[in-house]
């Protein structure tokens, strides 16, 4: 067989081992190994750049990211302080027709700011937000999909490990990226909350929902002791990258020090709770390195085969230009999105169609945050639909199903899909902290 014939084989393996159940980084590294040692027909080149990989790839200085926003996530979670913007956010909706739907988004939002997991963001609010929306007769099915769909932001707004990912397969800085996803972030949970309120209006037997009896508003001063915590991280991580005060790396570690200090104050963080969370930082941080190294030499292994150089004849002998190649590109990403992960679908597709994009003169920032964008719709989606899962889980409430989880999510997953369509025409939504 010739290199791109095995290139195009050892692709479709990868996604067919993917969906079997296969863990990603065996699948990427062994399937890359063999296909690199079949088409050169060496095994010390193929071992040679396995090594190459793993030098170039985890031993970055900028990958020192992972650890320490992981970290920093974690002791926010453990410190409640989703739960405390939550509380401020459901007391000024309080009033509004799906004002609690309004809140989880808005929260979430906030959360994301500092954890960047959409996993974590999923679970937290399954167990805060969910079980109040019940109690004031909300829709079931709009409870679950308010918190399915607002824990995407966790992948979009930074520190997102799936922006840090990107950002070493396209080459591009990390502080950029994470830049680049607020704009975009924000712009989807606004528009969360615009569908929340004319679903209110047009689907109110969607919605469902009454006024609490027992409401009580907050003082300013219960508000000042529930945000500015958390917004005083935020200030710190997103304040010092846009500054240019501290790197991405040093971000996450002033971050995870305040953090850290925060969760001590609010006497939230005993031994044990700090040594879980350093065991759980080292297991995320190992997966997702784990990852980074596989994808090194799958991206080696493309290389040599010339996949994507063949994929770009072939668009261009299809003349095949800019609204097309993302026609193209986004259909693919909602097919995977079914089958895959976020992270899979970044490693599988972002190197073949990284030479496409470049001779177009395109931002390769722009395009990591409409990849995100793109990937993460597969978080809502079934049969895979990670963050529907995670809420069914978390749950543990025989009355709500799966299945009305995923189509509780179905109309974010829209609203995605729109968001998605408006950063593709317009790049400048995310590029506007950048210029």
């Amino acid at each position: 067989m010739s290199p791109i014939e095995i290139g195009l084989i050892s692709v479709a393996a990868i996604v067919v081992l993917i969906y079997l159940g296969v863990y990603i980084p065996i699948a990427l590294g062994a399937v890359s190994f063999v296909s690199i040692w079949l088409m050169r027909d060496n095994f010390d080149l193929a071992m040679n750049l396995l090594k190459i990989a793993v030098s170039d790839s985890v031993m970055e200085y900028t990958f020192a990211t992972v650890p320490l926003f992981t970290f920093m996530g974690l002791v926010v979670s453990k410190a409640g302080l989703g739960g405390d913007v939550y509380e401020v956010m459901s007391t000024g909706f309080r009033k509004v027709k799906g004002g609690i739907g309004m809140a989880t988004v808005g929260a979430n939002a906030v959360f994301a700011a500092v954890t960047g997991s959409s996993i974590a963001s999923a679970s937290v609010f399954s167990k805060v937000s969910v079980p109040q929306m019940l109690a004031l007769d909300y829709n079931p099915r709009f409870a679950v999909g308010v918190v399915a769909g607002s824990s995407v932001l966790g992948m979009i707004i930074p520190p997102s490990a799936m922006l840090i990912i990107y950002s070493f397969v396209a080459e591009q800085s990390v502080g950029d990226m994470f830049l680049a996803g607020v704009v975009p972030g924000l712009l989807l949970a606004f528009a969360y909350i615009g569908t929340i309120w004319a679903m209110g209006r047009l689907t109110p037997g969607f919605v469902g929902g009454r006024p609490a009896s027992d409401f009580e508003p907050m003082t300013w001063g219960e508000v000042a002791a529930k945000t500015l915590p958390i917004i005083a991280l935020i200030v710190i991580v997103l304040g010092g990258i846009y500054t240019g005060w501290m790197t991405p790396v040093e971000a996450g570690a002033a971050g995870s020090l305040v953090g850290l200090i925060i969760a001590i104050l609010r006497r939230r963080m005993t031994l044990k709770v700090f040594w879980d969370a350093l065991l759980e930082t080292g297991h995320i941080t190992a997966a997702i390195l784990f990852l980074i190294t596989a994808a090194s030499i799958y991206s080696r292994m493309l290389g040599l085969a010339g996949v994507p150089n063949q994929l770009g004849d072939i668009l261009a002998t299809n003349q095949a230009g800019f609204v097309q190649i993302m026609i193209f590109y986004v259909i693919l990403m909602l097919f995977l999105g079914t089958l895959l992960d976020t992270a899979s679908i970044i490693l599988i597709v972002v190197p073949l169609f990284l030479p496409l994009i470049e001779p177009l003169g395109l931002s390769l920032v722009w395009f990591g945050i409409v990849t995100v964008v793109g990937a993460e719709i597969g978080l809502l989606t079934p049969p895979l639909g990670i963050s529907c899962f995670v809420i069914k889980a978390t749950l543990d409430d025989d009355r709500i199903t799966l299945k009305d989880v995923f189509l509780g999510a179905l109309p974010f997953a829209a609203v995605m899909l729109v968001v998605l369509i408006l950063l593709i025409r317009f790049p400048a939504l995310s590029l506007a902290i950048l210029n």
